[in-house]
């Protein structure tokens, strides 16, 4: 959801920008209101600066509401936690650290620590600072290692988005429409996965000319809309743009597609009437289905609406 602060009177020297809550949650009504108490995980650090007014609340479709006051509330300091790998294929890098055994060598600065799955493709990856705290050859495999790290670690993975890695383990998805079950936070989540996936294949560029069909059925919100994208021009699990920013680029030559070319695109009502009136962060009403629509057309693909 986004939080828009209201003007100030007088108005205030600076516009107050929106900002994004994340996994909101509403824990039923205040006791003796008629008002609900939300929480969630804000990307600033509080409410914009110098602000004490009330703020409207969105969820990109419609105003949920407002409130008077927003309460800026520090979580407890997490203990210093160790992670552990079991199984870990370590570059030649790590085990020459790992062999001068000093504190100094085993401080590992800057790391990217891989997610593959069951066929050694990536899943993931992830940017740490670790220490290695403790290190032993493993169970699980031949030169492989169990490393204990600490220090700089990535943040803890929801459990909404590790079930979707868990998905992944035995491999990018087969069929059409794995996602569409997923709620808009999934989906969000799995397009993320998508992406990692199609930013490193190798694709084979469609010829000039060539028509791809769209199902719209479950487009039905923003994720969706790229997710049913990517796999109308290459299959389960393809990747076509994930923004509209990155669905201009796809159109000038890549991931599988070479203009132009023909989008058939099927129950398009339904995106017509989910996408149309969405809001911004601010507030503002943009179209986002016809947005859509304008930017394929300038990239070369002709859009039949069926």
């Amino acid at each position: 959801m986004w939080l828009v602060p209201e003007e100030e009177q007088p108005a205030p020297t600076e516009e107050l920008d929106a900002w994004r809550l994340e996994d909101a949650v509403s824990l039923g009504r205040h006791p003796g209101t008629d008002s609900l108490l939300l929480t969630g995980l804000d990307d600033f650090l509080g409410p914009p600066d110098g602000h004490g007014g009330r703020v409207r609340i969105h969820d990109e479709r419609r105003w949920l509401g407002s409130c008077r006051e927003v309460a800026r509330v520090l979580p407890p300091e997490n203990p210093p936690r160790t992670l552990v790998l079991r199984g870990l294929a370590p570059s030649d890098r790590l085990l020459s650290a790992l062999r001068v055994g000093t504190r100094r060598a085993r401080d590992l600065d800057q790391c990217r620590l891989e997610i593959r799955d069951d066929h050694d493709g990536l899943v993931a990856d992830l940017l740490v600072r670790p220490a290695v705290q403790a290190w032993q050859p493993s169970a699980h495999g031949r030169d492989l290692i169990d490393v204990a790290l600490t220090g700089s670690l990535p943040p803890m993975v929801p459990d909404h988005v590790r079930l979707l890695w868990e998905r992944w383990f035995g491999g990018p998805p087969g069929a059409l429409g794995e996602w569409t079950a997923l709620g808009t936070r999934e989906r969000w989540a799995w397009l993320d996965l998508v992406r990692e996936h199609g930013c490193r294949t190798a694709r084979t560029p469609r010829p000039p000319g060539s028509a791809v069909v769209l199902d719209g059925r479950q487009v039905t919100d923003e994720p969706s809309l790229y997710l049913a994208l990517g796999e109308a021009v290459n299959g389960p699990g393809g990747y076509f743009g994930g923004c509209t920013a990155a669905l201009a680029d796809c159109l000038r030559g890549s991931f599988g597609w070479t203009p132009p070319g023909t989008l058939v695109w099927r129950d398009s009502a339904t995106a017509r009437r989910h996408l149309s009136q969405r809001l911004a962060a601010e507030g503002q009403t943009y179209g986002l289905f016809a947005g859509i629509l304008e930017i394929l057309a300038e990239g070369g693909m002709r859009v039949t609406l069926a």
